[in-house]
Protein backbone atom coordinates (compact mmCIF):
# COMPACT_ATOMS: atom_id res chain seq x y z
CA UNK A 1 0.00 0.00 0.00
CA UNK A 2 1.41 3.09 -0.96
CA UNK A 3 1.19 5.88 1.24
CA UNK A 4 0.22 9.50 0.43
CA UNK A 5 -0.33 13.04 2.27
CA UNK A 6 -3.74 13.17 4.19
CA UNK A 7 -3.65 9.21 4.04
CA UNK A 8 -4.73 7.83 7.03
CA UNK A 9 -1.46 6.31 9.29
CA UNK A 10 -1.56 2.97 9.69
CA UNK A 11 -2.08 2.05 13.20
CA UNK A 12 -0.15 -1.01 14.30
CA UNK A 13 0.37 -2.43 18.25
CA UNK A 14 3.91 -3.22 19.17
CA UNK A 15 6.01 -3.58 21.93
CA UNK A 16 8.74 -0.85 22.59
CA UNK A 17 11.61 0.26 25.17
CA UNK A 18 8.72 2.06 26.85
CA UNK A 19 6.04 -1.20 26.95
CA UNK A 20 3.53 -1.92 24.68
CA UNK A 21 1.63 0.77 22.52
CA UNK A 22 -1.30 1.35 20.34
CA UNK A 23 -0.21 3.99 17.92
CA UNK A 24 -2.95 5.83 17.43
CA UNK A 25 -3.83 5.72 21.09
CA UNK A 26 -0.19 6.89 21.80
CA UNK A 27 -0.26 9.76 19.43
CA UNK A 28 -3.74 11.06 21.19
CA UNK A 29 -4.37 14.76 20.51
CA UNK A 30 -0.47 15.59 19.29
CA UNK A 31 1.47 15.78 16.50
CA UNK A 32 3.73 12.56 15.79
CA UNK A 33 7.37 12.39 14.35
CA UNK A 34 7.73 8.28 13.03
CA UNK A 35 11.57 7.99 12.11
CA UNK A 36 12.46 4.24 10.77
CA UNK A 37 15.83 2.51 10.59
CA UNK A 38 17.30 -0.23 8.94
CA UNK A 39 19.18 -2.19 11.76
CA UNK A 40 20.06 -1.50 15.47
CA UNK A 41 24.09 -0.43 15.81
CA UNK A 42 24.24 1.39 11.81
CA UNK A 43 26.47 4.31 12.32
CA UNK A 44 24.37 6.86 10.49
CA UNK A 45 21.44 6.22 12.61
CA UNK A 46 23.19 6.24 15.76
CA UNK A 47 24.08 10.00 14.97
CA UNK A 48 20.57 10.33 14.14
CA UNK A 49 18.83 8.89 17.35
CA UNK A 50 21.32 11.08 19.51
CA UNK A 51 20.75 14.50 17.94
CA UNK A 52 16.82 13.68 17.73
CA UNK A 53 16.68 12.96 22.16
CA UNK A 54 18.60 16.57 21.75
CA UNK A 55 16.15 18.56 20.40
CA UNK A 56 12.77 16.10 22.05
CA UNK A 57 12.31 19.66 24.26
CA UNK A 58 11.98 21.38 21.08
CA UNK A 59 9.07 18.87 19.90
CA UNK A 60 7.36 18.52 23.06
CA UNK A 61 6.82 22.78 23.02
CA UNK A 62 5.45 22.24 19.88
CA UNK A 63 3.17 18.98 21.34
CA UNK A 64 4.58 16.52 19.08
CA UNK A 65 5.87 12.91 20.39
CA UNK A 66 8.66 11.27 18.77
CA UNK A 67 9.36 7.77 18.24
CA UNK A 68 11.61 6.04 16.45
CA UNK A 69 11.25 2.21 14.62
CA UNK A 70 13.69 -0.53 13.55
CA UNK A 71 13.11 -4.01 12.03
CA UNK A 72 15.36 -5.07 15.85
CA UNK A 73 14.04 -6.32 18.94
CA UNK A 74 13.48 -4.35 21.85
CA UNK A 75 17.25 -6.17 23.56
CA UNK A 76 19.08 -4.70 20.72
CA UNK A 77 17.36 -1.18 20.87
CA UNK A 78 18.04 -1.05 24.68
CA UNK A 79 21.58 -2.17 24.53
CA UNK A 80 21.81 0.13 21.06
CA UNK A 81 20.60 3.26 23.09
CA UNK A 82 23.46 2.67 25.56
CA UNK A 83 25.76 2.96 22.83
CA UNK A 84 23.90 5.90 21.15
CA UNK A 85 24.00 8.09 24.87
CA UNK A 86 28.08 6.91 25.63
CA UNK A 87 29.04 8.30 21.73
CA UNK A 88 26.55 11.50 21.35
CA UNK A 89 26.27 12.74 24.80
CA UNK A 90 21.89 12.39 24.93
CA UNK A 91 20.06 9.35 26.14
CA UNK A 92 17.39 8.56 23.97
CA UNK A 93 13.99 9.59 25.62
CA UNK A 94 11.68 8.49 23.29
CA UNK A 95 10.35 5.03 22.81
CA UNK A 96 11.90 2.75 19.83
CA UNK A 97 9.43 0.59 18.20
CA UNK A 98 11.14 -3.40 18.07
CA UNK A 99 9.75 -4.80 14.63
CA UNK A 100 11.22 -8.29 14.26
CA UNK A 101 8.45 -9.28 11.71
CA UNK A 102 8.86 -6.69 9.56
CA UNK A 103 4.61 -5.66 10.21
CA UNK A 104 5.52 -1.80 10.27
CA UNK A 105 7.84 -1.28 7.96
CA UNK A 106 5.78 -3.31 5.61
CA UNK A 107 2.47 -1.72 6.82
CA UNK A 108 4.54 1.60 6.00
CA UNK A 109 5.29 0.73 2.95
CA UNK A 110 9.21 0.72 3.31
CA UNK A 111 9.72 -2.74 2.71
CA UNK A 112 8.19 -5.16 0.27
CA UNK A 113 5.81 -8.16 0.93
CA UNK A 114 8.03 -10.33 -0.55
CA UNK A 115 11.06 -9.29 1.94
CA UNK A 116 9.21 -11.91 4.48
CA UNK A 117 8.50 -11.97 8.20
CA UNK A 118 11.55 -11.92 10.54
CA UNK A 119 14.18 -9.55 10.42
CA UNK A 120 17.02 -12.47 11.15
CA UNK A 121 19.45 -12.82 8.60
CA UNK A 122 18.84 -9.32 6.89
CA UNK A 123 21.27 -6.55 6.53
CA UNK A 124 21.21 -2.93 6.91
CA UNK A 125 21.36 -3.14 3.19
CA UNK A 126 18.72 -5.26 3.18
CA UNK A 127 16.55 -2.77 4.95
CA UNK A 128 17.98 0.35 3.21
CA UNK A 129 14.38 1.51 2.30
CA UNK A 130 13.68 1.46 5.78
CA UNK A 131 14.98 5.57 6.26
CA UNK A 132 11.93 7.48 6.63
CA UNK A 133 10.37 10.40 8.27
CA UNK A 134 6.24 10.73 8.67
CA UNK A 135 4.86 14.13 10.11
CA UNK A 136 1.24 12.57 10.91
CA UNK A 137 -1.44 15.43 12.62
CA UNK A 138 -3.44 14.69 15.96
CA UNK A 139 -6.20 13.89 12.96
CA UNK A 140 -4.16 10.58 12.78
CA UNK A 141 -3.25 11.64 9.01
CA UNK A 142 -0.10 12.14 6.90
CA UNK A 143 0.90 15.54 6.35
CA UNK A 144 4.52 14.85 5.12
CA UNK A 145 6.88 12.20 4.71
CA UNK A 146 10.66 12.04 3.25
CA UNK A 147 13.14 9.21 2.84
CA UNK A 148 17.16 9.46 2.79
CA UNK A 149 19.56 7.15 1.56
CA UNK A 150 21.14 5.13 4.50
CA UNK A 151 24.64 7.20 3.19
CA UNK A 152 23.16 10.72 4.31
CA UNK A 153 22.29 11.65 7.40
CA UNK A 154 19.11 13.20 7.84
CA UNK A 155 18.50 16.52 8.39
CA UNK A 156 16.27 17.27 12.05
CA UNK A 157 16.28 20.66 12.16
CA UNK A 158 14.71 20.40 8.78
CA UNK A 159 12.41 18.31 10.00
CA UNK A 160 11.46 20.93 13.05
CA UNK A 161 10.99 23.55 10.55
CA UNK A 162 8.99 21.14 8.43
CA UNK A 163 6.68 20.72 12.02
CA UNK A 164 6.76 24.26 12.33
CA UNK A 165 5.47 25.12 8.83
CA UNK A 166 2.11 21.90 9.29
CA UNK A 167 1.72 23.18 12.39
CA UNK A 168 1.07 26.53 11.58
CA UNK A 169 -0.45 26.09 7.73
CA UNK A 170 -3.00 23.73 9.51
CA UNK A 171 -4.15 26.98 11.45
CA UNK A 172 -3.69 29.71 9.21
CA UNK A 173 -5.04 30.41 5.40
CA UNK A 174 -1.80 30.54 4.68
CA UNK A 175 1.91 28.86 2.57
CA UNK A 176 5.58 28.91 3.87
CA UNK A 177 7.74 30.08 1.16
CA UNK A 178 11.39 28.75 0.03
CA UNK A 179 13.33 28.41 3.45
CA UNK A 180 10.84 29.80 5.67
CA UNK A 181 11.68 29.84 9.07
CA UNK A 182 9.21 30.62 12.10
CA UNK A 183 8.53 34.47 12.44
CA UNK A 184 9.30 35.23 8.58
CA UNK A 185 6.67 36.34 6.39
CA UNK A 186 4.43 33.88 4.66
CA UNK A 187 2.47 33.63 1.76
CA UNK A 188 -1.70 34.15 1.61
CA UNK A 189 -3.19 30.78 -0.37
CA UNK A 190 -4.46 31.40 -3.96
CA UNK A 191 -7.60 29.93 -3.40
CA UNK A 192 -8.23 33.08 -0.90
CA UNK A 193 -9.44 36.04 -2.56
CA UNK A 194 -8.36 40.09 -2.26
CA UNK A 195 -11.40 40.85 -0.56
CA UNK A 196 -11.54 38.31 1.98
CA UNK A 197 -7.41 38.88 2.50
CA UNK A 198 -8.32 42.41 2.96
CA UNK A 199 -10.33 41.64 5.87
CA UNK A 200 -7.90 39.07 7.37
CA UNK A 201 -5.12 41.30 6.32
CA UNK A 202 -6.32 45.55 6.62
CA UNK A 203 -2.54 46.51 6.73
CA UNK A 204 -2.46 44.88 2.87
CA UNK A 205 0.77 42.45 1.66
CA UNK A 206 3.83 42.57 -0.58
CA UNK A 207 2.56 41.03 -3.96
CA UNK A 208 5.51 40.94 -6.00
CA UNK A 209 3.21 38.88 -8.64
CA UNK A 210 -0.70 39.08 -8.36
CA UNK A 211 -0.51 35.14 -7.06
CA UNK A 212 2.33 35.56 -4.81
CA UNK A 213 0.97 37.63 -1.76
CA UNK A 214 3.71 38.13 0.88
CA UNK A 215 2.20 39.08 4.90
CA UNK A 216 3.50 38.90 8.66
CA UNK A 217 3.27 35.45 10.03
CA UNK A 218 0.14 35.34 11.81
CA UNK A 219 0.29 34.52 15.39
Amino acid sequence: MSLRINDEAPDFTAETTQGTINFHDWIGNSWAILFSHPKDFTPICTTELGYMAGLQPEFEKRNCKVIGISVDGVRDHEAWSKDIENSQGHAVNYPLVADPELKVVQLYDMLPAEAGNTSEGRTAADNATARSVFVIGPDKKIKASLTYPMSTGRNFDEILRLLDSCQLTAKQQVATPVNWKQGEPVVILPSISDEAAKEKYPDGWDAPLPYLRFVPQPK
